[in-house]
């Protein structure tokens, strides 16, 4: 897991930078109503997509855990806290809507932050969310079938799951799109690096991480992945 206080200063560059933070703020901002001007946006890191959101004309109120990134967020949003998001600081039914993009992927279990999004909400309200964020990587890449053994079955952000924690909070599918992770391609060279490191893949080992790396052009990043958005709106109840 990345020391996020440490990587704060140089996080944008190493993640698509704005390019891919757009894409992301577009995509979010197709998916809410057109009555949305306040949005929490969780795991808010340095406030980037955030940002974007912010000047496409939303209130954004940011939460994160790390200080690093919360100083970097602090002039990108209009309010910017330290918080859990499975303990956050707002009142039952109080948030029009929430966004948590790249945030389930990083965690074991997605079921306490979809329980405190669902409690946060208010009737109507829409959670937007990234799924599947692992499994988009290398997706019709000369990589997809050395890879593809070797994905994890079940993923703390699969659609499927994260759909189903919802739904035992009354929050029902509204809606998906996807956008594209400019500047995540990654080279086969890059990944074998991962393999052998352990944070990816790891299962494949050695055997795979050469692999990778007798592919043509090792040292190409493939094509950008394309992400998953996922809209949840809670039930209206009477």
């Amino acid at each position: 897991m990345l020391d996020y206080d440490d990587e704060a200063a140089r996080y944008d560059e190493s993640r698509g930078g704005l390019p891919r933070a757009r894409a992301a703020a577009e995509a979010v901002a197709g998916l809410l109503p057109r009555r949305t001007r306040i949005l929490v946006d969780l795991a808010c890191g340095t406030g980037i997509v955030g940002g974007c959101l912010r000047e496409a004309g939303y209130t954004v109120l940011g939460v994160d855990l790390s200080a690093g990134m919360l100083h970097q967020a602090a002039g990108r949003l209009d309010a910017a806290v330290r918080a859990d998001a499975r303990a956050l600081p707002l009142a039952p039914g109080s948030a029009e809507a929430v966004t948590a993009v790249w945030l389930l992927n990083l965690v074991d279990d997605a079921a306490p932050f979809v329980a405190e999004v669902a409690r946060v909400l208010r009737p109507g309200g829409l959670f937007v969310t990234t799924v599947d964020k692992s499994a988009a990587h290398a997706r019709g890449s000369d990589m997809d079938a050395l890879l593809d053994p070797y994905r994890p079955v079940e993923l703390p952000d699969g659609a499927g799951r994260v759909t189903a924690l919802a739904a035992a909070h009354d929050l029902r599918p509204h809606g998906s799109a996807r956008f594209t992770g400019h500047g995540q391609g990654r080279s086969p060279r890059e990944v074998a690096a991962r393999v052998r490191e352990g944070s990816q893949y790891a299962a494949g080992g050695e055997d795979l991480a050469r692999r990778l790396e007798a592919l043509p052009r090792p040292e190409e990043p493939r094509p950008d992945p394309t992400y998953t958005l996922l809209a949840l709106r809670k039930r209206n109840r009477g």
